[in-house]
């Protein structure tokens, strides 16, 4: 097994650099996750000359938003589940782009995927914003889905493959800064901008700064190598490895020898292979129901704070506040503890913290109860994602974060009907979300090995060969190149 980074060095000025221009892509995906909360505002309306609650010409109040999608379509009465309908069609957006960008990106490299995925959300942004009618507006919605999928798994392994051991527990963390921070600054936005089609427009349009990624954005070194691009991968590691200010004379040699003795006449590897293999199946299959429950119940919980005032503008800055303070507690827990433990407790205190929102009194117990949820929920989150990244080899890395990002789209499309089990009694709805986190603590203990401060893994066979001592090989401080355990 090759260690890059003992050659272009673990976290130097190249990596902070990379690490700011990726980290911007973050802020688009916030936006455009958390634009249906001022898509579909609440909206209040009368129907003159009569009292009916249901007419085909309502007068809507227009006082906090000047038009919504509620408003612009009578989304009202049996055409109230519409505006549900559209968020639920923008994650199943995410849920086909996590799949399709996670594929491609193995194929075809991290590099182009990423641009293609920010190019189709900015115009398919902007062409959303001043379509006519529901089904059109719906579909573009669909399409932004897509590519914020991809931007979402694709930024976050690209970073991964860069960043050595050292440093990459709490880069995997402050990646994910922007987006809480995008989660406070479309609340402003959405204040500042009362009319959802140039509330859209804006946040498509801000975007455009992205596509400065043309000239400026490396392709992964680890994707290059094992498609063989060897003379490629050199070419960009002696760059990276000089702007490090680290030497430079044994990347040639050492990525060439490594080749010479991996290079094989095997297929390339697919999505496929992560269920061919036992030890991939196993994790992948564990790792997938993790992603779905952590979702599951993030938004579930985030959707019982939601209903805790009626200021939508103050909910989402609490709520962006929330994660931010998740975000900043990760950062001991990932660097002192094993992931296994921080996953198995987190979900344990996280199921926990669910059940009692069902028996503790409403009012300021049950918000400090859901806000802690809601807490160990993101912390999860941020953990799941370095977690899978050092699990799942190069060759399907993107596919494998791919996958599970999907089923986590699942967990967040099936979150809202969990939390309106309500009308069939109080602790329904905290049942339903607490007991699955305790299921995915007992399956992390059981089948998932340990990756803390692991060297990533290149190929299937190192994959296999490390799961099947459920032990991840360690980053040594040799600089050589290592053979592989098979």
């Amino acid at each position: 097994m090759v260690h890059i980074n003992a050659l272009i060095g673990d976290f130097g000025r190249y990596h902070f650099w990379l690490c700011f221009i990726v980290f911007l892509s973050r802020f688009n995906v916030s936006f455009h996750q958390l634009a249906i909360i001022f898509l579909a505002a609440p909206v209040e309306y009368y129907c003159p000359g009569t009292n009916n609650t249901c007419c085909n010409d309502p007068v809507f109040n227009t006082t906090v938003f000047k038009r919504t999608i509620i408003t612009e379509w009578n989304l009202i009465c049996e055409s109230d589940w519409f505006k549900d309908l559209t968020q639920t069609i923008f994650q199943f957006g995410v849920f086909c782009g996590s799949l399709l960008f996670g594929i491609t990106s193995d194929i075809y490299g991290r590099r182009p995927t990423l641009i293609a995925s920010i190019i189709i959300e900015i115009f398919a942004g902007i062409m959303s914003s001043f379509l006519p009618d529901f089904w059109s507006f719906s579909f573009a919605r669909w399409v932004v889905g897509i590519a914020n999928g991809g931007c979402i798994i694709i930024a976050f392994v690209i970073v991964m493959e860069y960043v050595g051991s050292v440093k990459r527990d709490i880069v995997s963390i402050l990646i994910h800064v922007p987006f809480t921070i995008g989660n406070m600054v479309v609340a402003g936005i959405g204040y500042l901008i009362r009319d959802y089609s140039y509330f859209l427009l804006f946040i498509s349009v801000s975007n455009v700064i992205l596509l400065f990624y043309i000239c400026l954005l490396p392709e992964s070194p680890r994707w290059l190598l094992v498609v063989n691009k060897t003379e490629e991968a050199i070419l960009l590691m002696e760059k990276v490895a000089k702007y490090n200010k680290l030497p430079t004379e044994h990347i040639r040699s050492k990525m060439e020898f490594y080749q010479l003795e991996h290079r094989t006449s095997r297929p390339q590897s697919t999505a496929l292979d992560l269920f061919r293999s036992p030890n991939l199946r196993r994790n992948i299959t564990v790792m997938s129901f993790i992603w779905l429950i952590c979702s599951y119940c993030f938004y579930g919980v985030s959707f019982y704070i939601s209903h805790l005032t009626g200021d939508i503008f103050i909910n989402v800055l609490a709520s962006g506040g929330v994660c931010t303070c998740a975000t900043i507690i990760s950062i001991p827990l990932i660097n002192f503890s094993k992931r296994k433990t921080v996953v198995i407790l987190g979900n344990v205190v996280c199921s926990l913290c669910l059940l009692a929102i069902g028996f503790v009194p409403e009012g300021k117990a049950s918000l400090v109860v859901g806000c802690l949820g809601e807490m160990q929920c993101y912390i999860i989150f941020i953990v799941i994602y370095l977690y899978g990244s050092e699990m799942f080899p190069t060759v399907v890395r993107n596919a494998a974060i791919g996958i599970c990002s999907m089923m986590a789209r699942v967990g967040a499309m099936i979150a809202p009907f969990a939390a309106n089990l309500r009308p069939y009694g109080k602790w329904c709805s905290p049942v339903a979300f607490g007991i699955f986190p305790m299921i995915s603590a007992l399956l992390c203990l059981l089948f998932l090995p340990e990756t803390k401060d692991c060297e990533l893994l290149m190929t299937i066979d190192e994959a296999e060969a490390a799961g099947n001592n459920m032990e991840v090989p360690r980053l040594d401080n040799d600089l050589d190149i290592e053979e592989s355990e098979v």
